[in-house]
C-alpha cells in the first residue's frame, strides 16, 4: 500500500521515486563539521530573523499568529514555490522526516534530500522573559548540492504577544562531478540561496497575516 505524499506544489513523478530512496541514504555532513563561528572558512553562515506580529499575551491562541506560523513551518509552506518545492510522506512525524526538496533554476530541476531533527516545542525564557518556542532543523543527506543544516525557530514572548521567526543555516558546497552543475553552482548557487531565505520569510509573513485577516481560511 502506497503512503500518501505531501507536495507543496506539482512536482516531476521522479521526485517522487526519489523520496522512496531518501531512508537509505545518510547525513552527508557530520554534526562535529558544522561551523561554531560566523567566520569559519569555507563555510557559509546565516542569521535571519523578522517580526510575525502579535496576538495576545499568555498561552498561544488557536488559528493565532504562532499557531498558524508554526502550522506553515511544519509543512514546509512557506518555501517561495519558484525556487523550491518540497515532497514528504504525509504520515511521517516532523522529528526523523525525510524531505525531498526540488531546487528550480531556469527550467532546470534539482533533487535535493534533507532530514529533519531537533524538533523543539516547549516553554521557556529567554532574556528573562518567558517565551513559547516551536523550532527543528534539516541536515542535508548524500546527494545534495550542499553540506550543512538550517535551522528555523519560531518564538513568542508570552507577555507582550509578538511572535517571531528566526532562521539559521550554516552550509557548503558538496562535491559535484558534473562539472557543468559545479560551475553553475558556484555561479549562481550563493545569490538563490540568499534569495530563499529572503522570499521564505516574506512568504511567511504574507501566510500569517492572510490568515488573520480571513481566520476561516486558515493557512495555505
Amino acid at each position: 500500500m502506497s503512503r500518501p505524499v505531501h507536495v507543496t506544489a506539482p512536482v516531476p513523478r521522479a521526485a517522487l521515486r526519489e523520496l522512496a530512496e531518501l531512508h537509505r541514504r545518510e547525513p552527508n555532513v557530520a554534526p562535529a563539521q558544522l561551523p561554531s563561528t560566523d567566520d569559519a572558512p569555507g563555510w557559509h553562515v546565516d542569521h535571519l530573523a523578522t517580526s510575525l506580529g502579535a496576538e495576545p499575551p499568555g498561552d498561544v491562541v488557536d488559528g493565532g499568529v504562532f499557531a498558524t506560523a508554526a502550522r506553515v513551518l511544519e509543512r514546509y509552506e512557506f518555501a517561495d514555490q519558484r525556487l523550491v518545492r518540497a515532497a514528504f510522506y504525509d504520515d511521517a512525524p516532523l522529528e526523523g522526516r525525510d524531505m525531498l526538496l526540488v531546487g528550480r533554476f531556469h527550467g532546470l530541476r534539482f533533487f535535493m534530500g534533507v532530514r529533519v531533527g531537533g524538533v523543539v516545542r516547549e516553554t521557556g525564557r529567554r532574556q528573562g522573559r518567558p517565551v513559547e518556542r516551536f523550532a527543528w532543523h534539516y541536515r542535508t543527506l548524500e546527494g545534495h548540492l550542499e553540506q550543512g543544516q538550517m535551522d528555523y525557530e519560531l518564538v513568542k514572548w508570552l507577555d507582550d504577544g509578538q511572535v517571531r521567526l528566526e532562521i539559521s543555516a550554516r552550509s557548503r558546497r558538496a562535491p559535484m562531478r558534473n562539472p557543468v552543475v559545479a560551475l553553475g553552482f558556484a555561479l549562481f548557487g550563493r545569490r538563490q540561496q540568499l534569495r530563499f531565505y529572503d522570499l521564505a520569510l516574506a512568504r511567511t509573513q504574507h501566510l500569517v497575516a492572510r490568515s488573520a485577516a480571513t481566520p476561516d481560511a486558515g493557512a495555505e
